[in-house]
């Protein structure tokens, strides 16, 4: 074989079946030879590769929040059109992500690779010489669908390739990825917009797009065989309609009374969402009979994965939301400007991204329950905090909070990822991917609504008893950040049902 081809069983100790392992009712046995702890040169590369690749695309989809203003001026565009920009990039992945399990089995892992990273590059050239809005928006949109399949397709190589006793220091840089760009997206974005303008933030990332696209023409292979089976167009139909409709119903509810004129109820969209997301499931139960589900969801029967899953939908609702509100009251109420909110919420972004691959290693140590305990009541504890804001509060207070949070919940989403995936079977890989990734657009949408929603009522109802505009704000921020942390209190107590997989527990020798 080929130094570039993906290739595990030169490094491992263990036998060529041991990724199977905790799927069969084999017993479990002592490996023969002293394990290693380091990937073969080509699955180190496919790895980095693919790391590189999913920073890049995640990057990407927090520019815009600072690109906007001069967007709209150089277009003349208003701002409600303007935010179609990251609406439809959101609503594209939650349309696109359900599939990717289907995609990746059918392409799978080089075919996977090189359609997300072509779309994305596609993308974002064409959004780069846009002449207008029209052609900017069908730019984003084509980058969402790349990106779409670049984290479950990471999160799937990951869990086929890497051996269970070191999938935890592995998977932790997928916590890198997914806090630390989302973090320097609208940094990076500040940066490169003075001196080149909007276009320079797509120009800037162009070029590395293409050299990730060419590195995985020699470096990505196939780890697994391919899925003949065919798509099924009712069920990519019902998960259009089901998916989009709930991001799109649950992002209208957040915008509330900043909705211009005229626009649709969001009640339509999210209660069309949900009646489609009962057809999607049926469908779906009815295909898995055959083995062609679009979306597997047999993954359910796990308990763990059921429980993670759950966790990861409050967590990410908590992220979100914080996420959202938090610089509208450091901006709006405490008055700092745009980059000194961005230089608060910096450092935690950064630290949870850093923390990610230390988190793994303690995985693959001590397992997910001593890890994910601590860091749901340091996620809570986090938000609790930020419910006391109040204009005059210390920006260091602030700077306090947002850290705690982050922490927490860096020591919450690998042991999550690992914990979740460790108990499917290797075919499921792609399917576990991908549900976890849907959850994840669907429950920032509902964090994003929950929290603004709170905030805008309770702001409206103080400032019409003539309380003053901050404090309004700040109290009604704080009562969102009250109830966010009262619901993620929920996955403390769900945290301890969380068990280590089997697999990684055989390997360990059950230490």
């Amino acid at each position: 074989m080929s130094t570039d081809t993906i290739d595990t069983s030169d490094h491992l100790s263990e036998p060529p079946t041991t990724p199977v392992r905790g799927t069969s009712d084999l017993p479990a046995e002592q490996p023969v030879e002293p394990r290693q702890d380091k990937l073969a040169p080509g699955a180190f590369r496919a790895i980095a590769l693919l790391l590189a690749s999913g920073f890049t695309v995640i990057l990407n989809e927090t520019t815009m929040s600072v690109a906007l203003p001069p967007i709209m001026d150089e277009l003349g565009i208003t701002a409600t059109t303007g935010q179609w920009l990251t609406t439809a990039f959101l609503l594209t992945m939650a349309v696109v992500i359900p599939a990717t399990g289907f995609l990746i089995n059918r392409l799978g892992t080089r075919g996977a690779y090189l359609t997300a990273m072509s779309l994305f590059t596609v993308g974002t050239a064409l959004a780069m010489i846009a002449p207008g809005f029209g052609l900017l928006v069908t730019g984003r949109v084509v980058q969402a669908t790349g990106t779409a399949i670049m984290m479950p397709l990471l999160m799937t190589t990951i869990m086929t390739i890497v051996p269970p006793h070191m999938r935890g220091r592995v998977m932790g840089n997928v916590g890198l990825v997914i806090a630390a760009a989302p973090a320097l997206g609208p940094t990076l974005s500040g940066a490169i917009l003075e001196p080149l303008g909007w276009r320079g933030v797509f120009g800037v990332v162009l070029p590395i797009a293409v050299l990730a696209l060419v590195a995985g023409v020699l470096w990505i292979r196939d780890v697994s065989d391919k899925d003949a089976h065919h798509l099924d167009p009712l069920s990519l139909l019902l998960a259009v309609v089901a998916f989009g409709g709930l991001v799109w119903g649950l992002s209208g509810l957040g915008e509330g009374a900043h909705a211009g004129a005229g626009a649709i109820n969001p009640l339509i969209p999210l209660i069309t969402g949900l009646a489609f997301l009962g057809l999607f499931i049926w469908r779906q139960i009815v295909r898995q009979r055959t083995d062609s589900a679009l979306l597997d969801l047999r993954t359910f029967r796990e308990s763990n994965f059921r429980v993670a899953i759950g966790i990861m939908a409050v967590s990410m609702l908590a992220m979100l939301g914080t996420l959202i509100v938090l610089p509208l009251v450091l901006q709006q109420a405490m008055g700092l400007t745009p980059l000194q909110s961005g230089l608060v919420v910096l450092p935690g972004g950064l630290a949870m991204g850093l923390l990610g691959p230390v988190v793994g290693r303690w995985y693959d140590r001590v397992g997910p329950r001593p890890l994910l305990v601590p860091g749901a009541v340091l996620v809570t504890l986090g938000i609790g905090m930020l419910a006391f804001l109040h204009p005059g509060i210390s920006v260091f207070y602030v700077l306090g909070a947002h850290i705690t949070f982050s922490l927490g919940l860096a020591a919450v989403f690998t042991p999550l990822f690992s914990a979740a995936l460790g108990v499917l079977k290797p075919h499921q890989y792609s399917h576990g991917s991908a549900t976890i990734n849907t959850v994840q657009q669907v429950a920032g949408a509902a964090g994003t609504a929950l929290f603004i929603a709170i905030m805008t009522l309770r702001s409206d109802a103080l400032t019409a008893t003539g309380t003053s505009a901050a404090d309004a704000l700040t109290k009604g921020a704080g009562l969102a950040f009250g109830i966010g942390a009262g619901v993620m209190a929920v996955t403390i107590a769900l945290a301890t049902l969380i068990r280590r997989p089997e697999s990684d527990g055989e390997v360990h020798g059950g230490h």
